[in-house]
């Protein structure tokens, strides 16, 4: 396959400087160096967050798949956001740059397969029994909080709550731990190993909730991953349609800038608006731009940019209710002085009045009856020199 330059190549971008130190206690063959710590081990949220994010991408011609960008983000950052708080997130994969602290570990070989990378990140979770883990594969650009918050309600007697489009996906899925734990070791007691191993062998113990689309659209949006460029292609196409757009940039603005802020765009969209039609069309980005600075010198929660919107909005509208309300003709600036609009001696009138061409015409008259004068008087005056010779 011919590489595409406008494609990331094989290698992933460089380890940030200066991470700390991997986590005490990390088990022996599963640590790929330095790792990061999202969150404390069990914090009180609800769930654990587990991204398998290695794979040979033959598919990409070898590029780093987790690495290439659908919105101008990563496709492993744009899953890391969605489980965003999650009580503690372990990648398996090899190292890069994310767009916040995880922790880092391999499947023991390296390049085992999804199960082997599946048992090392269970096996690097330091969370309760009871708490939810959520599984995913780090290719699934359209996965969403509210896909997250819908698999891991688990709750009645099932042990994982799975996507089904038709069929099962293993991963994207939540598992209650202990149970995927008795799962892992059983196969590996049957098979003396893990590597290379069908995924789906995971589920045949487990109870299951399967998840379709008809009863959670979010969930078969988010089912969508990313195989091939073609479905690189689909997806960054997805992202840019009319219905989603501002959402999906929204959403890139805030990732990029390390900002997470709910807002009513729809407030913003209207504010902008009447910022440029009753002001002037450049005041729409200013406006909103100073709203933001208004609602963060604030305390930056939704309601502060509310009311910031909603007060600059307000001024919108007196501002062009003014402009409407001025009469026609009236002055739109402060009269002249007397003095400075007076006539000069030698202009009774304006150029473009009545009296300015009465004035004209008469001036005319009087400059044709001199020339005829003058021309008289000249006539005479060459008589009188004909007598005279």
């Amino acid at each position: 396959m011919t590489h595409d330059p406008g494609r990331p190549s094989a290698a992933g971008p460089p380890d940030r400087p200066g991470d700390p130190p991997g986590w005490p206690g990390d088990p022996p063959g599963r640590s790929d160096g330095p790792s990061e710590r999202a969150g404390g081990e069990d914090d009180g949220r609800p769930y654990a967050a587990l991204v398998l994010a290695g794979g040979g991408a033959s598919r990409l011609g070898g590029a780093d798949k987790p690495a290439v960008t659908v919105g101008g983000r990563t496709l492993l950052d744009r899953v890391l956001g969605a489980c965003a708080d999650a009580a503690a997130t372990v990648v398996v994969g090899p190292r890069r740059a994310t767009c916040r602290p995880v922790r880092w570990v391999r499947e023991d070989p390296p390049g085992g397969g999804p199960l082997a990378a599946l048992d090392a990140g269970v096996c690097a979770l330091h969370a309760e029994p009871g708490v939810p883990v959520l599984v995913v594969s780090a290719d699934l650009p359209f996965l969403t909080r509210e896909t997250v918050d819908t698999l891991v309600a688990l709750d009645g007697e099932a042990e994982a709550a799975v996507a089904h489009d038709g069929r099962d996906q293993p991963l994207l899925a939540a598992y209650r731990l202990e149970p995927l734990r008795r799962e892992l070791a059983l196969l590996r007691t049957e098979y003396g190993h893990l590597s290379g191993l069908p995924l789906r062998l995971v589920l045949e113990g487990l109870r299951l909730r399967r998840v379709s689309a008809a009863s959670a659209p979010s969930v078969a949006a988010a089912a969508l991953d990313c195989d091939t460029w073609d479905d690189i292609a689909t997806a960054r196409a997805r992202i840019r349609e009319h219905d989603t757009v501002l959402d999906e940039w929204m959403g890139a603005v805030k990732a990029e800038l390390g900002i997470d802020v709910d807002v009513d765009t729809s407030a913003l969209l209207d504010l902008a608006r009447d910022a440029a039609h009753g002001v002037a069309r450049p005041a729409a980005p200013l406006t909103t731009f100073l709203v933001g600075y208004a609602a963060a010198r604030a305390d930056g929660s939704p309601e502060d940019v509310a009311r910031a919107a909603a007060r600059a909005g307000q001024l919108a509208r007196r501002w062009a209710d003014e402009a409407a309300d001025t009469p026609t003709g009236a002055p739109t600036s402060a009269p002249k002085s007397a003095s400075a609009t007076a006539p000069k001696s030698s202009e009774a009138t304006d150029a473009g009045s009545p009296g300015a061409a009465a004035a004209s015409d008469t001036a005319a008259t009087d400059n044709t009856t001199s020339d005829d004068t003058a021309t008289d008087n000249t006539a005479s005056d060459n008589a009188e020199n004909a007598d005279e010779r």
